[in-house]
């Protein structure tokens, strides 16, 4: 009950785990990029009184651990987040433009779920998510087999 934060009239505790992705789920985020994109999120969370708990950016989504006041509406929260972080996007990379039209670098819509008792648990999950993804990626190119060549020819 230490993580139970109070307002003058109330006392709350929302955490929400958010995830996002760019548009057609392009591998967008890596390298310099990645660490714009996370300096841009934790900016306008700190805008609107978010605390970060965890966050990763994985090349094709975003996953956050975040902790959202009870007077922003985790729809209206994930919607300027989205919103305002493509615009920045966009001015700080140029060349994005081309690839993402009329200035929309995310999906329409995310995934979003209460934490309840299992912070520990998302926040692990949201941790080894990237190297999850890698080992998935390795995998998946030891296994390729090419349905054009024959076997016997090999």
């Amino acid at each position: 009950m230490d993580d139970v934060k109070s307002l003058s009239h109330s006392k709350w505790r929302c955490k929400y785990h958010i995830v996002f992705a760019p548009k057609f789920r392009r591998k967008e985020i890596y390298g310099k990029k990645k660490a714009e994109i996370g300096k841009i999120l934790r900016m306008f969370c700190e805008r609107k009184g978010v605390r970060i708990i965890e966050a990763e950016c994985c090349p094709d989504h975003v996953h956050m651990l975040v902790e959202i006041p009870p007077h922003l509406s985790v729809s209206a929260f994930a919607g300027y987040l989205k919103s305002k972080n493509s615009l920045m996007i966009f001015e700080r990379s140029a060349n994005l433009k081309y690839k993402y039209g009329n200035r929309h670098f995310w999906c329409r819509g995310y995934y979003v779920d209460t934490v309840g008792k299992y912070e520990g648990t998302i926040r692990d999950y949201i941790r080894n998510q990237l190297e999850e993804d890698m080992v998935n990626d390795q995998i998946s190119l030891k296994e390729y087999v090419d349905p054009f060549v024959d076997v016997r020819e090999k």
